[in-house]
């Protein structure tokens, strides 16, 4: 709103500025004119701030088209008022002021293909109205000298503003880019621990079907539960990834973080994982986006880990220690060492992928044989973090 409101404030003040060289070209010898010669010069005054003032999007192709039309009517009435038009002492600051305008926001806006001809031929017509008065000669081609610097300046400004919004739009496209990349790795983080607790759950119903159906019934419900959040994860992150721009009510970043690691830990245990433990030191509270989703991932890899390299596994700890300067986050489990695999060799994205993103907020991440047995992940994610 608040940008809308200053596009409608510029615009009105061009618009009084236009007006007002409106006036003093007609004080100027404007009105000496024949009606209809005044009537055709105003007129093309406001063609071109019509063509000015209103805002356009990127790369149109209709500011250029309408820019060389502009100038080739200009040039032309250049000549005709040359040849006809009695001596006069202005030859329209407000066609020259409105065709600064649109060279300038041809150069900032129009399609290059066609803003390259246009620009040319707009920066001659400016050049050249200083031609339809009654001075001098060479008073004539200084002024045409003058209002040419002048469509060079408007031209530079609109290069500069282009050139800005160019490298806005890369880095927005990279952003958007890397947080698609983002949304990749997290589809195989949420499925793959979906899934991995489904197949759990159906390996234990199918044991205990014939012992005890009531434990089937619960198996079958929470299996549905992790279908359905599958599901749901699955349709919110490729929605994302086809069409970004298409959904502008999508999350643009991961919606769990560090508080939803109890949820998550609640969920390991009851899925038949080993019993499993969240044990939190300081304050969660307030802290960044980027640090909270990463732990929350980190949990969530080392458990899935755990399910598949890991079945022996009888007890697993999940520690999260806050630090003025950073957050540490470490799983254990007591199981076989040599049935997870390390971060530098495990295929696919996993821990490796995983290891990427901590490094992208700073922190590090090690995983490897406990000193007294078992596996143990630690992570650091540094609160704050610069790439200095």
């Amino acid at each position: 709103m608040m940008n809308l409101a200053l596009l409608r404030l510029g615009q009105l003040a061009a618009f009084l500025a236009l007006a007002f060289l409106g006036i003093l070209d007609v004080q100027g010898g404007l009105a000496s004119d024949s009606v209809e010669m005044a009537l055709w010069r105003v007129a093309a005054a406001v063609a071109a701030a019509a063509v000015w003032l209103p805002a356009h999007r990127q790369d149109s192709v209709f500011l250029p088209r309408a820019g060389i039309v502009l100038g080739l009517h200009s040039l032309f009435l250049t000549a005709v008022v040359f040849l006809t038009a009695p001596e006069q002492s202005l030859w329209g600051l407000a066609e020259s002021a409105a065709l600064l305008g649109v060279l300038m926001v041809v150069a900032r806006r129009g399609r290059a293909v066609w803003a390259v001809p246009a620009v040319a031929l707009l920066l001659a017509a400016v050049a050249g109205v200083p031609l339809r008065t009654g001075l001098g000669d060479a008073q004539g081609v200084v002024f045409g000298l003058v209002q040419a610097l002048a469509g060079a300046a408007a031209i530079g400004v609109g290069v500069y503003l282009r050139t800005l919004e160019g490298n806005r739009q890369r880095a927005v496209d990279a952003v958007r880019a890397e947080q698609r990349a983002e949304f990749a790795r997290d589809l195989h983080d949420f499925i793959a621990h979906h899934v991995t607790g489904i197949v759990v759950q159906a390996q234990g119903a199918r044991f205990v079907a014939e012992q005890d159906p009531k434990r089937v019934l619960l198996a079958l419900e929470q299996i549905e539960q992790a279908g359905a959040e599958t599901m749901a994860s699955m349709r919110r992150m490729v929605g994302v990834l086809r069409d970004p721009q298409s959904r502008p009510d999508a999350p643009l970043a991961p919606v769990a973080g560090v508080s939803d690691l109890e949820t998550l830990v609640g969920q390991f245990t009851a899925a038949g994982g080993p019993p499993a433990g969240l044990h939190v030191e300081g304050d969660m509270a307030g802290l960044p986006v980027e640090v909270s989703t990463s732990a929350y991932r980190v949990v969530m890899e080392a458990l899935t880990n755990i399910r598949q390299h890991a079945p022996e596994a009888s007890v697993v700890g999940v520690w999260l220690a806050r630090t003025p300067a950073q957050l540490m986050v470490r799983v254990t489990n007591d199981g076989p060492a040599a049935r997870t695999p390390a971060v530098p060799h495990r295929p696919g994205y996993g821990l490796v992928g995983l290891a990427e993103r901590v490094r992208t907020v700073g922190g590090w991440i090690t995983a490897g044989p406990g000193v007294a047995g078992g596996w143990v992940v630690d992570a650091v994610l540094p609160l704050e973090w610069s790439e200095s």
